[in-house]
């Protein structure tokens, strides 16, 4: 079972080099541990999702520049989330406030580096699914 994902949960992105969080702001009704849950739409970009330090994957405009002007040798750059969508629900019967919630199996997709954001830390560990 998955948990409820709150705000202030650590997340990981496979290209980036450091874990990011969540600020969920799309709704402040629905709290778990204390915290707002998040839902499917909390993916602002560099807001409600913090950056993962340094983006590796040459996916990424920018690092496939800085590493062909450094010859081939991988040359990480700094991270822009850059959601692709919405995050993809594993539980989307589970509504708050008729959108979908988060769940700690939910996936994200990063346009910026095409890598895939996860929940490595839901937040919380009272409200399971």
């Amino acid at each position: 079972m998955a948990a409820l994902v709150t705000a202030g949960a650590l997340l990981s992105c496979t290209f980036g080099t450091a874990p990011g969080s969540l600020a969920a702001v799309s709704q402040q009704l629905c709290l778990a541990g204390g915290k707002p849950a998040a839902v499917i739409r909390d993916t602002g970009m560099n807001v409600q999702l913090t950056p993962f330090g340094m983006c590796t994957s040459l996916a990424n405009p920018r690092v496939a520049a800085a590493t062909a002007a450094a010859l081939g040798v991988l040359t990480p750059q700094p991270c822009m989330v850059m959601a692709a969508g919405t995050w993809i629900p594993t539980a989307p019967a589970v509504l708050i406030s008729g959108t979908p919630c988060l769940t700690s199996d939910s996936q994200l997709m990063c346009a910026g580096g095409m890598g895939m954001i996860t929940v490595t830390d839901p937040g919380q560990m009272k409200v399971i699914l």
